[in-house]
C-alpha cells in the first residue's frame, strides 16, 4: 500500500538518491504513516557523511556531534502565502533532518553517547534506536522521488526495512525495546519516560520484558536533566491518556524521580467527604482535566491541587482534617515546578490555582463583596480557570456533577460583578490625580490611599465615582502617616475577617480547610 510524503521531503531525498547515496525515511514519521497519522517531523537517514550532505545542501546547518544536518527547505507559494505540500492547513516545513547512519558507543552519563561512529548500513543504524515501532525505515530510490507537480505529494511504495518487527508491534499496539531492554535504558535513561509517553500517545501497552527493565532501571532518571524530564512529563500529561501515564509512572517506580511529592498521598485515606485516597483523588481530578482537554497548566494544577493534604492531615478515619492544605500545597507546587524548570509565569499560575481552589460558593455564605474580593485576589483572567479546577476537584471526589447549583449560582454572581472595580487600575482616580489633589510627591502615601479606596469600593462599587473619590482623597490626605497606616490596617483587617469567615465555613462543611 503506497503512502505520501511532502514534496519538500521528496526534493531532499531526490538530491541524495541522484548522487547514489542510500536514502531512507526513518523514525517517528514512518511509524505515524503506518498508523495513518499525520507526522509532525520528517527524518531522513543516509550513508552520506555530514560534509557530503552540506555540499549538496549549502543552505544547511550542522552544529552537533551526532551526524544530523538540518536542511532548510522552501515551501511552495500559493496566492502569495507559504503552503505545505502535505496537507492544507499544515505548518510549512522549514527544515528536514538528514542524519548519517551511525553506531553509538558507551553512555557514561546515561544520556549521550561517549562517541559516535558512522555505520555502513541502515540495519546498523536502526539497531541503536529505542523502540521497535521507531526502528522502521522506508527505502527511497530515484524512481520513488521523481519530479512531481507543485503542491502535490510524492507517493512512495512500502519498501520497509524492519529488522526488529516494529510493524508487527504496531499491529499488536505494543511498545517494545529494540534488542535487550536493559541495555537501551542503560544507554539513555530518558527512554524510561519516552516508553510511557509513547504508550500514552498511541494508546499502546508496554511489552513485559520492557516493563521489567523499566522497573529495574528506574533510578537512571537521576542522571537526566530536569529540563528533559519536564518535557517528557508535559507530553505524558498532555496525551489522551495523561492520567494513565501518571499511573504507569507510579507502577514502574518512575514517579519518585519526577514528582515524588505525589507519592505521599498513595494509600492515604481522607474523611467522610471522600471515598478515594489522596493520590486517587488527585489522579481522578486529572482524568477530568484530560477528558475536558484542559491546557497543560490546568492539567498540572488539577493533579497537584491537593498535594499538600498529606502534610496537613490531623487525626484518622472519617473525621480527619486537612486544615491549610491549600497553602502548603501552593508552596509544594512552586517547589515541584521550579525543580522541573517550568517557566516562572506557569509556576505562578499553578500555585495561585492550588492556593485558591478551596473558595466557598454556598449561596448563604457568598456575598457580592466577597465575590469581588475573590476576583481581586485571583485576577479576572484566572477566574474561569479556577472554576475549572474546582470542577476537576469535585469530579475527583466522586460526585456526579461538575457544576452543581451552588457553583452555577457563583458563576452568575461573578458575571454580575464583572464590571465592578477589583483592582487599583479600575478606580476612576489614579495616582497622578491623588498627587495633584494633595500636592504631594510620589511615595508610600499614594499607594496607601489607593489601597484604602479600593477596599472601600470592593464593599460598595457605587463609591467608584470621580467626585466621591476626590472627596475621600481629600479626607485621607488630612490624616497623618500613622493615622493613614492605621486606617489601612483596619481595611486589611476587614478583608481578613471576611476571608476568615469563609475559611470557617470551609472547615465546618468540609473538614479540609
Amino acid at each position: 500500500m503506497p503512502f505520501k510524503v511532502p514534496k519538500e521531503v521528496g526534493d531532499v531525498a531526490r538530491t541524495l538518491t541522484e548522487k547514489s547515496f542510500q536514502t531512507f525515511l526513518v523514525g517517528g514519521c514512518v511509524r505515524d504513516l503506518l498508523l495513518g497519522r499525520e507526522p509532525k517531523d520528517w527524518d531522513i537517514a543516509t550513508d552520506a557523511k555530514p560534509t557530503e550532505i552540506q555540499k549538496l545542501f549549502p543552505d544547511s546547518v550542522y552544529e552537533n556531534e551526532f551526524g544530523t544536518v538540518l536542511v532548510k527547505v522552501k515551501s511552495e507559494m500559493v496566492n502569495g502565502e507559504k503552503k505545505s505540500s502535505f496537507s492544507i492547513p499544515y505548518s510549512p516545513l522549514n527544515t528536514v533532518e538528514v542524519t548519517t547512519f551511525r553506531l553509538e558507543g558507551r553512555y557514561t552519563d546515561k544520556r549521550h553517547p561517549d562517541e559516535v561512529k558512522f555505520a555502513k548500513t541502515i540495519e546498523e543504524d536502526l539497531g541503536r534506536r529505542d523502540f521497535t515501532v521507531n526502528a522502521i525505515a522506508v527505502a527511497l530510490s530515484d524512481k520513488d522521488t521523481a519530479e512531481s507537480s507543485p503542491i502535490s505529494h510524492v507517493t512512495l511504495p512500502m519498501s520497509l526495512v524492519d529488522p526488529f518487527g516494529g510493524k508487527d508491534d504496531l499491529k499488536k499496539k505494543l511498545i517494545r525495546a529494540v534488542g535487550k531492554a536493559e541495555d537501551r535504558f542503560e544507554e539513555d535513561a530518558l527512554r524510561l519516560l519516552r516508553a510511557v509517553r509513547f504508550a500514552c500517545e498511541l494508546g499502546f501497552s508496554i511489552e513485559a520484558k520492557t516493563t521489567a527493565a523499566l522497573k529495574a532501571k528506574a533510578s537512571g532518571l537521576e542522571f537526566v536533566s530536569k529540563e528533559r524530564i519536564r518535557d517528557e512529563f508535559s507530553k505524558i500529561i498532555m496525551s489522551k491518556a495523561g492520567d494513565r501515564g501518571i499511573e504507569m509512572l507510579l507502577e514502574f517506580g518512575l514517579l519518585k524521580y519526577v514528582v515524588p511529592e505525589l507519592l505521599e498521598g498513595v494509600g492515604m485515606g481522607q474523611n467522610k467527604h471522600h471515598i478515594f485516597t489522596v493520590f486517587e483523588h488527585n489522579l481522578k481530578s486529572l482524568t477530568y482535566a484530560v477528558s475536558k482537554n484542559f491546557p497543560l497548566d490546568l492539567r498540572i494544577a488539577s493533579l497537584l491541587h491537593d498535594v499538600g493534604k498529606p502534610r496537613t492531615k490531623q487525626g484518622n478515619g472519617i473525621n480527619s482534617t486537612f486544615y491549610g492544605h491549600q497553602v502548603v500545597g501552593e508552596r509544594m507546587a512552586v517547589k515541584i515546578l521550579d525543580r522541573l524548570r517550568y517557566p516562572k509565569e506557569m509556576v505562578e499560575k499553578v500555585a495561585l490555582l492550588v492556593r485558591e481552589h478551596m473558595f466557598v460558593y454556598d449561596p448563604e455564605t457568598v456575598t457580592l463583596a466577597g465575590v469581588r474580593r475573590l476576583i481581586a485576589r485571583v485576577g479576572k483572567e484566572n477566574v474561569d480557570d479556577l472554576l475549572k479546577i474546582r470542577e476537576a476537584d469535585r469530579i475527583g471526589s466522586g460526585v456526579p456533577k461538575a457544576q452543581p447549583y451552588r457553583l452555577r449560582y457563583l458563576k452568575a454572581m461573578i458575571e454580575k460583578v464583572q464590571q465592578d472595580p477589583v483592582h487599583p487600575k479600575m478606580l476612576k482616580i489614579k495616582g497622578g490625580a491623588v498627587m495633584e489633589l494633595l500636592k504631594i510627591e510620589p511615595g508610600p502615601r499614594v499607594g496607601k490611599i489607593l489601597a484604602i479606596l479600593l477596599e472601600e469600593v470592593l464593599d460598595d462599587p457605587t463609591r467608584n465615582e470621580i467626585e466621591i473619590l476626590k472627596s475621600r482623597v481629600r479626607e485621607l490626605g488630612r490624616l497623618s502617616d500613622a493615622e493613614l497606616a492605621k486606617l489601612g490596617e483596619k481595611a486589611d483587617a476587614t478583608a481578613k475577617a471576611a476571608q476568615d469567615r469563609i475559611d470557617e465555613e470551609i472547615k465546618k462543611k468540609h473538614s479540609v480547610g
